[in-house]
């Protein structure tokens, strides 16, 4: 999976907006990935929001990706799930969601970068590119360098995250991450569409700009 802005949801950062509307501007200003992630929420309130997702994504011709929740992405028909390190193996998740879907793993490090790579992993999220208050429980930073380290060792798609603003993002994108993952500086802007326009743009330009 070769994303160029994931958009990760998150129900505190909405301004008293519905989910509905803040993920439509986001696939509007250009996000080609949505992750249902809401630690807080109840296996049902999970689902209800999945089936929503899975409306809009399918809409836009865009990916649907459930964190952690391999019995939701199931039920919802998302086209994967993204698993962190301690959740099922990526072998297992495969087993129970089909053939065809999309399995990606959370990496901090080279090696784990290198271990999600053999073990079959079809992208990495890689960070925390920053500290963010979005995950508390973060390894330590990696940033742009560690992007850099980590891409010279993988060929998979990478995903960076953490803390990322427009600001960071070509800085990230040419150390050779090939997609930004945000949260806040998306759904939590006071204009959804035109921060997620900013992101795009600039991954695309970037992404051009590659030899």
């Amino acid at each position: 999976m070769d994303s160029r802005l994931y958009v990760l949801t998150g129900h505190a950062y909405y301004k008293g907006r519905q989910l509905k509307d803040v993920i439509a501007a986001a696939l509007r200003g250009g996000a080609d990935c949505i992750q249902l992630r809401e630690k807080d929420y109840s296996g049902r309130e999970l689902l209800e929001a999945g089936h929503l997702l899975r409306r809009l994504t399918r809409e836009a011709g865009v990916k649907l990706i459930i964190n952690d929740r391999i019995d939701v992405a199931r039920a919802v028909d998302a086209d994967g799930v993204h698993l962190g390190q301690g959740d099922l193996p990526i072998q297992v998740a495969r087993e129970i969601l089909g053939a065809g879907k999309i399995v990606g793993l959370s990496t901090h490090n080279v090696e784990e970068a290198v271990a999600a790579e053999r073990a079959g992993a079809d992208y990495i999220g890689l960070g925390p590119m920053k500290p963010t208050q979005t995950k508390l429980d973060t390894e330590p930073v990696v940033g742009p360098a560690g992007v850099l380290e980590v891409r010279r060792h993988v060929r998979l798609p990478i995903v960076a995250i953490g803390g990322i603003t427009a600001a960071d993002t070509a800085e990230i994108i040419r150390c050779g991450a090939n997609s930004v993952a945000v949260v806040s500086a998306v759904v939590g802007a006071d204009d959804v569409e035109a921060a997620a326009r900013e992101l795009r743009e600039i991954v695309d330009r970037e992404r051009g700009s590659r030899v």
